[in-house]
């Protein structure tokens, strides 16, 4: 990843080659942010910027954010006391390393309300962005789900789930269109982090079905069959990685904001399997709720995967739909 201040070869080539006339766009740009600004090169060299939430720390009073951003071949950093205001400072070191002035600009100082995602970044359209590269890659078009809506009427909060493939991200907002980009916006940068590099190279994986677990002789699908899953303390997150891998499916882990009556922490876990399958998991803490919901979902593979399963003809009722956890 480039730091900030390093400007790339490949970055004074993209310059270049587009024949932008500098002078021109620093003429045009008073007034307008650093976020508008990049924009508008990245529309006209054809690398659309892409933002990517590094951190998030500090109190409540006092919180702090760092955003990367990655245009073409150049990635930098900013941080800021909002997820917008980070954003700001990211594409401001990023019009530097292009050689853009970017004029006297406004950088918002407070654009968040208790973690939740506000209307920013509205130059940056995540929702056809993403459209267009599921087109391009011949992959299904990413699908939006309402989940929940909170908070008073003045301060309404919304809650949508992206899924593009086999990866899915939520989003808050304090609109459903909000709420839809911001869940877009994430997805794009798992794209980026999943590719590992600027240009997105990922590719989905096949969907795993039921079926092929049942007919797989693999050695982890193979000890879950004979062993049971009642062993205290045991890291159930690591053995449906290590399952995952073998078999070829994904497991996403979602933190749900609400705790249970009894004051535990929830997660559902979300396997990309074919129909896709979600187990439901609590704990005294993140991590043990996440603990559970592996094991939940574990003990449904096993029953799916074994050889009762196929003789009966699925009487279990749950081929075909989302999961929900078993029982041994």
């Amino acid at each position: 990843m480039s730091q900030e201040g390093y400007q790339s070869p490949a970055a004074v080539e993209t310059t270049a080659d587009t024949g932008l006339n500098m002078h021109e766009m620093q003429m045009s740009n008073p007034g307008k942010t650093p976020i508008q600004i990049l924009h508008e090169y990245g529309t006209k060299t054809g690398n659309l910027p892409v933002y990517v939430m590094e951190k998030a720390e500090g109190e409540a009073h006092q919180p702090s954010f760092v955003f990367c951003v990655t245009v073409g071949d150049v990635s930098c950093s900013g941080q800021g006391p909002s997820k917008k205001a980070a954003k700001h400072h990211a594409a401001e070191a990023a019009l530097k390393i292009l050689q853009i002035d970017t004029g006297p600009v406004n950088v918002p100082v407070k654009s968040e309300s208790n973690g939740v995602a506000a209307e920013t970044n509205h130059h940056t359209n995540s929702v056809g962005i993403l459209q267009e590269l599921a087109l391009q890659r011949g992959w299904r078009l990413p699908e939006y789900t309402f989940l929940m809506e909170a908070g008073p009427p003045h301060k309404r909060e919304f809650t949508v789930t992206c899924r593009l493939e086999s990866l899915s991200e939520k989003a808050v907002g304090h609109s459903k269109k909000a709420a839809k980009k911001a869940a877009a916006e994430k997805i794009l940068a798992k794209l980026q982090s999943l590719s590992d590099c600027s240009e997105i190279t990922w590719a989905p994986k096949p969907c795993v079905r039921f079926e092929n677990l049942r007919n797989s002789s693999a050695e982890k699908i193979s000890l879950l069959r004979r062993n049971p899953l009642s062993i205290p303390n045991k890291d159930y997150i690591q053995m449906m990685l290590e399952l995952s891998k073998e078999q070829g499916f994904e497991v996403t882990y979602f933190d749900i904001d609400e705790l249970t009556v009894n004051g535990q922490y929830q997660c559902l876990a979300e396997l990309s399997t074919s129909p896709v399958t979600v187990c439901h998991g609590t704990g005294i803490s993140c991590s043990n709720a996440h603990n559970d919901a592996a094991h939940s979902a574990l003990q449904y593979i096993k029953i799916m995967a074994s050889t009762k399963s196929v003789n009966q003809g699925d009487t279990c009722g749950v081929q075909g739909t989302e999961g929900t956890g078993g029982t041994e």
